[in-house]
């Protein structure tokens, strides 16, 4: 189903009409954009939009990670074909009913085409992913091929919550753009004026995902006014926790990313328990827990159990190993988080659930 190029028309007018007369903290895309100041007194008041993952009047806020790509495939190289991507939404729609993608690119309206197709009791937060634009507040302080690459995924991501309203309940634009150790850090207002674009010319909840490194800060709070819920990551295995100590630790930090922003709604976004981990680089350096499928699946089962019973909305960290991402080495840890190996054969987590 494609969207009329009338439509999209109006659609983009709106847009450029919006960034004009809406006034958002000025970033250096902003400068491009609009070519100068704005009325601060055509903001609108915020108002929340509820996020209650639902399907069929049932609650499925226990979700998960979805990455499409296999062996030799990879984001701007070989993307998976539509019949890959038609296995892996069966093979989640058997444990799953709520689906994270991280942008908006490349395969993710042929997932939603999917879906949607054949009515699969699946729905999706679809993300947009944010590159960093730079340093500087100047024009020529920026990166014209970030700014154009962050646009459009914008405009993307709102296109698909527009043609596909069943299927997509959220959006989340940039992942862990604000922690300090991110590698694709952001400007706050740059981040702030692309959340505003989005929650403008669409109807659905919107958000920003990033570590909890950011979000028990008090710095967050400029980034948390503009958002309907928080994504929060939780990684107790990259905080150096053993398994015996997991899930305490990451029921505390939940607890204190809920204390520091008592009005939002907290989701879990990521958090998960890796089956290898490099024994080298600085991932053997801050990694003590036991990488292990036995290990993993303990802590699959401790989380869920966990989330289920206090209805937390979360996404486990992930349905399906990723080859291409990390370094070289094979035993390399983002390769590894997956609760069914890349050849899309599940591992010990989900083994009390195969039929």
């Amino acid at each position: 189903m494609g969207i009329s190029r009338f439509i999209f028309a109006i659609q983009a007018f709106l847009l450029m009409a919006w960034s004009v007369h809406v006034s958002c903290p000025r970033s250096a895309a902003d400068e491009i954009s609009t070519g100068g100041e704005t009325d601060a007194s055509t903001v609108e008041k915020f108002v929340e939009r509820k996020f209650s993952p639902s399907l069929n009047g049932q609650w499925i806020g226990q979700g998960i990670s979805y990455g499409a790509y296999r062996e030799e495939e990879s984001p701007g190289g070989l993307l998976p074909t539509r019949e890959e991507l038609v296995e892996d939404l069966n093979i989640i729609s058997q444990h799953w009913n709520l689906i994270r993608m991280y942008g908006s690119q490349e395969v993710t309206e042929d997932v939603l085409k999917i879906i949607h197709e054949q009515e699969l009791p699946l729905r999706v937060m679809v993300g947009a992913w944010i590159e960093s634009e730079g340093t500087s507040e100047t024009v020529s302080g920026i990166t014209p091929a970030a700014v154009e690459a962050n646009r459009n995924e914008v405009a993307t991501a709102i296109r698909l919550a527009n043609e596909y309203p069943d299927e997509v309940i959220a959006i989340s634009v940039g992942n862990e753009t604000q922690v300090f150790w991110s590698d694709h850090k952001t400007a706050p207002d740059a981040l702030i004026s692309y959340i505003r674009q989005v929650r403008a010319a669409t109807r659905v909840p919107v958000t920003t995902a990033d570590d909890f490194n950011f979000w028990n800060k008090v710095e967050s709070n400029q980034v948390a006014d503009e958002i309907d819920f928080i994504v929060t990551h939780i990684h107790a295995m990259w905080a150096g926790l053993e398994l015996t100590q997991a899930m305490e630790w990451t029921e505390k930090v939940y607890a204190e990313v809920k204390e520091k922003h008592p009005g939002k709604m907290v989701v879990i976004g990521e958090a998960g328990w890796a089956t290898q981990v490099h024994n080298e680089g600085e991932q053997a350096q801050l990694i003590k827990g036991k990488a292990g499928e036995e290990e993993q699946g303990e802590y699959y089962h401790q989380f869920t159990d966990w989330a289920r019973k206090n209805k937390i909305v979360t996404f486990f960290f992930e349905v399906f190993d990723e080859p291409w991402k990390g370094g070289p080495h094979p035993n390399e840890v983002e390769k590894h988080w997956g609760v069914y190996s890349v050849n899309r054969e599940p591992k010990a987590a989900l083994a009390p659930l195969k039929k």
